[in-house]
C-alpha cells in the first residue's frame, strides 16, 4: 500500500473510533444510552397490571361458524341502532 492509502485508513478508523460507546472492557460509558428506547417504551404501557370490574364476555367457536355462515349467505343479522349522546328537545 502507499503511503496515501495508509493515511485515509488512519484517518478513517480515528473517525470510527470516535463514534463508538463502549470502552475497551465492552462496557457502555455513556450513562443515557438507550433513553430513548426506554422513554418510548414506557410511553406505550399504560397500566402494566390492569385490573377490570368485569371480565369479556365468553366467546363460542359455535357462534363464530354461525356468524361467518351468515356472512357467506348474505344473511347478516342487522344490528341494533345505539346511540351514544343525547340531544335537548327531542
Amino acid at each position: 500500500m502507499n503511503s496515501r492509502t495508509l493515511i485515509l485508513l488512519a484517518a478513517g478508523a480515528a473517525t470510527l473510533a470516535g463514534c463508538s460507546t463502549t470502552s475497551r472492557t465492552g462496557r457502555i460509558e455513556d450513562t443515557n444510552f438507550g433513553e430513548a428506547n426506554k422513554a418510548t417504551f414506557a410511553a406505550q404501557v399504560i397500566d402494566p397490571d390492569p385490573q377490570y370490574e368485569y371480565l369479556d364476555p365468553a366467546t363460542s367457536g359455535e357462534h363464530a361458524a354461525q356468524a361467518i355462515e351468515r356472512y357467506r349467505k348474505d344473511a347478516v343479522k342487522k344490528p341494533e341502532r345505539v346511540r351514544s349522546t343525547t340531544t335537548s328537545g327531542r
